[in-house]
């Protein structure tokens, strides 16, 4: 009778210890397989395109240099798989991002150029998985291509128009960027390049 018990005990023991073995697999399975199921999230960032040179307005419109540039990102970006657009409040970002937008039959979500933690937790929310275009300041690109953890990289220089950084975001929320020089370079700086870092 006793060696019953003895049998049934170690039994009852291993059937406990291999269902719990079974659930920890299970719980590493699933948390491996949700980390790969994450989706990478791309973010396209420039500067606002060629402003007016209007020292008592400020907020001045696009040059004609600068709507040309606008133009031009409809031809660079018109096939980037772009799903939200976004600018800050003054006319020269809404103005350098409104042909694309026009063209993609996309709404221009309006964001407070001081405000970037909002945008940040906005394109890592709502926007995770997608691809956002985003027109900003020659301040304010560069502190949320750091934000979103892509570096840290100078202010741009106020005479530079046609930077355009892609800030990808990895499935384990770690971010490369990609920098490259588009349409009309300002006059000395040289030819095309493209910078990337991990």
């Amino acid at each position: 009778m006793e060696e019953t018990l003895d049998t049934r005990t170690r039994l009852r023991t291993i059937v406990v210890f291999s269902l719990l073995f079974a659930i920890f697999a299970a719980v590493i399975v699933l948390a491996y397989f949700s980390t790969f199921k994450r989706p990478i999230t791309t973010v396209i960032l420039v500067r606002h395109a060629e402003k007016k040179i209007e020292p008592e307005n400020p907020n001045p419109d696009l040059a004609p240099a600068g709507q040309a540039r606008a133009q031009e990102l409809v031809h660079i970006l018109g096939d980037a798989g772009i799903t939200a657009i976004y600018a800050t409040q003054y006319a020269r970002t809404q103005q350098t991002v409104q042909p694309l937008a026009d063209s993609l039959k996309l709404p221009v979500t309006r964001i407070d150029s001081k405000n970037t933690q909002e945008l940040i937790e906005q394109i890592t929310t709502k926007q995770r998985g997608g691809v956002v275009f985003l027109a900003g300041h020659n301040n304010t690109v560069p502190a949320i291509i750091g934000a979103l953890g892509g570096g840290e990289f100078p202010v741009i220089p106020e005479t530079e128009y046609d930077n355009m950084f892609v800030v990808t975001i990895h499935r384990f929320g770690k971010a490369s960027v990609v920098k490259l020089k588009y349409g009309s370079s300002a006059p000395g700086t040289g030819d095309q390049q493209m910078i990337v870092t991990p």
